[in-house]
């Protein structure tokens, strides 16, 4: 054969190559009822005592027997998480990635790699950095959710980056929900300043929206653990509080 002979077989078995590969079905998403970020605050209003609160509320909340139950209850009986922690404009960081919780063991897996994890911290409180980061993540990332909700917990406002408002905005434009997790708190921060004034308003008002957006409350650290297990029930569940007996919490 000659050389331009080779050259034109090559070429041939590329094109075929290519063909074969354009003609694969692509790779579905795995379907599930709820595609969750939990985004959670660690900026330097954080010490490390309440840092570790906060880790241990998500972890109690995920092994919860209820909130297990609310996840098999499902139509699909399963949900995708990631657990994602930050505090300035330019630190977001994935703690433990998209993970599928179908079962104890898969749910206990990720809630011990989350409680096992090192926790870091930085200046700063961009609430728009981590919703423009966390929206990111649900491109590509291998599931298809009939709900998209970032669950975003913090004890400050926004004080670095663009508005968080439009944040939010663009977000919830992309079909994603926003919920929040206020922690008051009534101590000065490390520095000595006064603590934030009605920052569950300030999450009603500028943080919170898409279908069904709310928040809920936790009246300090110590209450923490009470508040994510209640928020990750309605969350989950697919319900809101206002759908929910008995609970004194706040809806959009």
């Amino acid at each position: 054969m000659t050389g331009y002979g080779r050259i034109a077989g090559l070429v041939l078995l590329l094109m075929l190559l290519a063909a074969g590969l354009a003609a694969a079905p692509a790779r579905a998403d795995e379907p599930v009822d709820l595609e969750l970020v939990l985004a959670v605050d660690v900026s330097g209003s954080v010490d490390p005592e309440e840092a570790r609160l906060q880790r241990d509320g998500y972890v109690g909340a995920l092994t919860n027997a209820k909130v297990q139950a609310a996840i098999h209850g499902g139509p699909y009986g399963r949900i995708a998480v990631v657990y994602v922690e930050w505090a300035g404009d330019s630190f977001q960081r994935i703690v433990v990635p998209w993970t599928l919780l179908s079962d104890p063991t898969s749910i206990e897996a990720f809630a011990s790699s989350v409680a096992e994890s090192p926790i870091a911290s930085a200046q700063w409180t961009s609430i728009s950095g981590a919703i423009d980061f966390c929206a990111r993540l649900f491109e590509d990332n291998g599931f298809e959710g009939t709900r998209r909700v970032i669950d975003v917990s913090g004890d400050g406002v926004n004080n670095r980056g663009r508005p968080v408002e439009w944040a939010r905005d663009q977000a919830v434009a992309a079909g994603i929900t926003i919920n929040g997790l206020p922690i008051l708190n009534d101590r000065p921060n490390p520095w000595g300043g006064s603590p934030t004034l009605d920052l569950d308003g300030y999450y009603r008002d500028h943080v919170i929206g898409g279908p069904g957006a709310f928040l809920i409350p936790a009246v300090n650290f110590e209450a923490f653990a009470d508040a994510i297990l209640a928020k990750l029930l309605l969350e989950v569940s697919g319900r809101t509080p206002d759908a929910w007996p008995g609970t004194d919490l706040a809806a959009r």
